[in-house]
């Protein structure tokens, strides 16, 4: 047994090394785009809805004796507000505005004379708030020495919007080129896309109406289901093994039609025209 140790011993020494030797060689590093839609992280307020639901699910079962309560009141607090909320496409019209905002200053930047990177690299000192990191890459990117139509292809890839690569293809045009005119073309964009903000708000305006009903259903179903499920005899045959499993059915059947509506309320986006291939370098 004593000779093993010694033979451990060396094996690990010599699994560092080649450990140590293949950490220090270098590798290709492949940057890609994130994927915004892909990757999303649980926000805090999420957590605490998650911790909250947790505690009223737990109430709600000593009540009620509802096994269904510990894992269906924590899903709603999570799930209700996101089903029943507008956030994705008022944040997808603040990023239209922020970049109707940052074409007209660039093309405003345009007109004095300077050329296409100085215009870039101004405009940061008035990005909107809502693309400043991928305006702000890109501008390091330009500092770098990055070409500049690879720096706006993978600025067109961070934005992932068909109109960011609108505004990506007509400064890369302006790129190669090199000619008079891109202000012009760039303060024509910007009123296109602040008439697609103004229809996309108009359209959020006649979505609000159906979306509030959805909200007053709800919350009179939830209010019912919970004054009866306290005080009434009408849902004890719920508190069954079978009446728990057409209570799920019956939830289920209802959080299915308010995804359906979310659905139809978000809408398909427009196709990008300048997505670089997955795995392909910038």
């Amino acid at each position: 047994m004593t000779p093993l140790i010694p033979a451990l011993a060396g094996a690990l020494v010599v699994a560092g090394v080649i450990g140590l030797v293949v950490g220090l060689r270098p590798t290709e590093v492949i940057e890609r785009p994130p994927r915004h839609r892909r990757t999303r992280r649980i926000s805090q307020r999420s957590t605490r809805f998650l911790i909250g639901g947790a505690a009223a699910g737990v109430v709600a079962f000593v009540v009620t004796g509802w096994a269904l309560a510990l894992v269906a009141v924590p899903a709603a607090f999570v799930g209700l507000p996101i089903l029943l909320s507008s956030a994705s496409a008022q944040d997808r019209i603040v990023r239209l505005e922020a970049m109707e905002e940052w074409t007209r200053t660039l093309a405003g930047v345009l007109t004095v004379g300077v050329g296409l990177e100085q215009a870039l690299v101004t405009s940061l000192r008035s990005t909107p708030a809502a693309i400043e990191p991928e305006v702000t890459r890109l501008v390091s990117r330009l500092r770098a020495r990055w070409k500049t139509e690879d720096a706006l292809r993978a600025f067109a890839d961070e934005l992932d919007d068909a109109t960011g690569d609108l505004v990506a293809a007509n400064l890369i045009l302006g790129a190669q080129r090199r000619g008079a005119g891109l202000a012009s073309v760039l303060e024509g964009l910007a009123e296109s896309v602040a008439a697609d903000v103004r229809a996309r708000r108009q359209v959020e305006a006649d979505r609000a109406k159906p979306r509030a009903t959805a909200r007053w259903v709800t919350l009179i179903s939830l209010s019912v289901l919970v004054v009866l499920a306290i005080s009434g005899t009408y849902v004890a045959p719920y508190r069954t093994p079978v009446g728990q499993l057409i209570l799920v059915v019956l939830l289920t059947a209802y959080v299915a039609t308010l995804v359906w509506m979310k659905r139809m309320a978000i809408g398909r986006p427009m196709p990008r025209f300048l997505a670089t291939p997955e795995g392909a370098s910038t």
